[in-house]
């Protein structure tokens, strides 16, 4: 049984699928990975067959183009430009895919419901945030939203399909009949049914996280995270290990690939630790060495969350749904910096858990700001035993497993019904 994994974007929209494509596998499935460029090894040593798109999102993603689309500047004039790549980008995805017996997808990658509706195999939508299951317990985490109320939470739903779908419609409709030789799709038909039964969703975040709404139906399943372990090989950079043996616990700052202004993030994170008197570990991936950094301080470009995580006093971030994941998972307070997208929700999440404080959005970031949270979440006992409460509880879920059983069940009925 041959499933395709459908997913694009930067690391925290691949590396979930990865943890679920190696489960997968050592359940006995044949796993096409497909993807942008930039995730080889990732993929590649986990065992999995990568079938690479020609297009790099990592790098669009932290170009100057890029940070001002995703900032909400030019998106559409950006999304224009792009169009040629995308198309091509469905083309690849086709070409990949066309020998599955199921696809499991992310919506960011635009083709997988319409293979899954070519091939006529099922089609699983899968995301880390749960955006796409209409409920009037909470607006779409996606949009900046406050809580509506019932009705006006479970509109929120369709109205971010329809900013999702509206660039990109026309374009997929002729790839549609072109490619898939598919009729054209109405704008405003649901990508939420197959076949016309449900499609099945299934968020890869925890339900002590994001507990399942009551007027959610069984299409929908939130499993537990999909953590993607580190392989048992890898060595922290020496500087980092001595750095972690020689004090007390240090706090994490990193603000993702996506940060707007690396250089002045960076510079008010170092000063913030200087003035709360906390030893650090700053986290730059590719912006680059930071200036007036002090002993206190290890500058890294990257470690394995699962295995950096808990050896932090806290851990300070952009609210990534992933990284986000790893903080509550190693039980450690969590101070969400949010900038866009579903960044708000997770930090909003966090604070409502007792597992951290409100979220201090990147915009209005400050010194004096940033230092006194991190006393706060340094020195909170309250908060503490709470986020090691609930990292108890996340790490007795298996995501994995539980989406593998949800896919099992729904290819079992297929073949027997």
């Amino acid at each position: 049984m041959n499933v395709a994994i459908l997913t694009i974007g930067t690391q925290g929209d691949v590396q979930p699928y990865v943890a679920l494509g190696a489960g997968m596998k050592e359940a006995g499935y044949e796993v096409t990975f497909i993807t942008g460029k930039g995730f080889e090894s990732s993929i590649s040593e986990r065992g999995l067959d990568y079938a690479a798109l020609d297009v790099d999102f990592l790098e669009l993603a932290q170009s100057p183009e890029g940070k001002a689309a995703l900032a909400g500047k030019n998106l559409f004039g950006t999304i224009k430009k792009l169009m040629p790549t995308i198309r091509r980008m469905l083309d690849e995805e086709w070409t990949a895919a066309r020998g599955a017996d199921a696809i499991v997808y992310h919506p960011k990658a635009l083709g997988g419901y319409h293979i899954a509706e070519a091939l006529g195999v099922p089609g699983f939508l899968a995301h880390p945030v749960p955006a796409f299951s209409p409920t009037r317990a909470f607006p779409t985490p996606v949009l900046p939203l406050p809580n509506l109320g019932g009705f006006f939470n479970k509109a929120s739903y369709g109205a971010l399909l329809r900013l999702l779908v509206a660039p990109y419609h026309r374009m997929i409709n002729r790839w549609r009949s072109e490619t898939l030789g598919l009729p054209p799709r109405r704008f405003l038909a649901s990508e939420l049914e197959l076949s016309g039964e449900p499609i099945r969703r299934l968020y890869c975040c925890s339900t002590h996280v994001v507990p399942a709404p009551a007027d959610w139906d069984s299409s929908t399943t939130v499993t537990g995270y999909w953590f993607l372990n580190h392989l048992e090989g890898w060595r922290p950079p020496a500087h980092l290990a001595e750095f972690l043996a020689v004090g007390p616990p240090p706090v994490y700052i990193g603000f993702g690939p996506t940060v707007r202004d690396p250089e002045s993030s960076y510079a008010i994170a170092l000063a913030a630790l200087r003035e709360s008197r906390q030893r650090g570990v700053l986290a730059t991936g590719r912006a680059g060495m930071p200036h007036d950094v002090s002993h206190d301080v290890c500058v890294i470009e990257f470690a394995p969350h699962d295995w950096l995580f808990p050896h932090m006093a806290a851990v300070v971030h952009h609210g990534g749904a992933g990284t986000t994941a790893e903080g509550l998972r190693a039980g450690r307070p969590t101070v969400v910096c949010p900038s866009f997208g579903d960044q708000p929700f997770w930090g909003k999440r966090v604070h409502e858990l007792g597992a951290g404080p409100k979220p201090i959005p990147q915009r209005k970031l400050t010194v004096e700001r940033l230092a006194g949270t991190i006393r706060a979440v340094t020195t909170d006992g309250v908060m503490c035993r709470r986020a090691a409460e609930l990292g108890e509880n996340i790490r007795t879920e298996d995501g994995v497993a539980r989406a593998i059983e949800v896919v099992d069940g729904q290819l079992s009925e297929r073949s027997f019904g």
